[in-house]
């Protein structure tokens, strides 16, 4: 058992409802209905009747709610006791990233982060290459910094997880996945402008592949890259996690894959500030 799957719990018991309280904890409903029989399992008998508009306690669900609660409020009392003692109440923390990971990766952890940590405030540096990164996280410009791992980097380095990087075409190419970077060999692409790390990715994976890509068109805003795409002027490759949820194109997987391995890396053992901002990361890697 859980801290997290008695909180859903209660929330599905004070909201009256999976809906309602899906919305409420940011979590989809089949991932809040499958935490809720997790527990009801490690208990050993139904919390809940499952009634077609609502839902209500069992007897054993009445027996237990009341701990539950407890339960939860004494971890809130030691987290808040932690974090005072942790220096987590207040201040500012520095992170250094590059504009798409700003786009796809860190909004769901600044959400969390705001929600845990609401008097600590987050200041972005955003970066338009890896080496612009590292220059400036060389100079010491933030406390962190969020992008692939840099060749030899001499402080800390904290592994995130795996970006992995899919081709958007019109909905009416016919295409299906998985498809080989080949079969658009002889296209004009949707790709980044020179000052745009992602240019340098899209070149390097087309030259293992035996082509150089010739540009259509070039845009230096990555969430251009995909609506591009999907209007009909050419493939992009672009980060699955930078795709809006409804769009006009077809997204086809990569085979063999392009992907890049992302790291949180600093000068210096992350104080306890940065450490929480990194155990979030960690947390979101399924959005890579």
């Amino acid at each position: 058992m859980t801290l997290r799957q008695f909180e859903y719990l209660v929330t599905v018991v004070d909201e009256g409802s999976f809906t309602r309280a899906a919305e409420l904890l940011h979590v989809t409903q089949p991932a809040l209905s499958h935490q809720i029989r997790a527990l009801e399992k490690a208990v050993g008998t139904p919390l809940l009747d499952r009634l077609p508009r609502t839902v209500r306690l069992t007897p054993a669900g009445r027996a237990w709610l009341p701990f539950a609660r407890q339960a939860l409020a004494d971890a809130e009392r030691a987290l808040t006791a932690a974090r005072r003692a942790g220096g987590l109440e207040c201040g500012e923390l520095h992170v250094a990233t590059l504009y798409s990971l700003t786009l796809g990766v860190l909004p769901p952890v600044l959400r969390a982060w705001r929600a845990r940590h609401p008097d600590v405030r987050i200041r972005l540096f955003e970066h338009r290459h890896t080496d612009e990164l590292r220059e400036a996280m060389t100079e010491g410009q933030a406390d962190v910094a969020i992008g692939p791992e840099p060749p030899g980097w001499p402080g800390f380095t904290h592994p995130l997880g795996v970006e992995e990087f899919v081709v958007v075409v019109p909905a009416d190419s016919g295409l299906t996945s998985p498809v080989d970077l080949r079969v658009f060999a002889d296209e004009g692409w949707v790709h980044y402008a020179p000052g745009n790390g992602l240019a340098d990715l899209v070149d390097a994976a087309c030259r293992e592949r035996g082509f150089q890509p010739w540009a259509a068109v070039r845009t230096e805003q990555t969430a251009a890259a995909p609506v591009l795409a999907a209007a009909g002027l050419g493939p992009a490759l672009v980060p699955r996690n930078v795709l809006p949820e409804r769009f006009d194109g077809v997204v086809l997987r990569v085979d063999p894959p392009v992907r890049r391995t992302l790291v949180a890396y600093g000068h210096k053992e992350p104080d306890p500030l940065t450490r929480a901002f990194i155990g979030l990361l960690g947390e979101a890697g399924c959005a890579l």
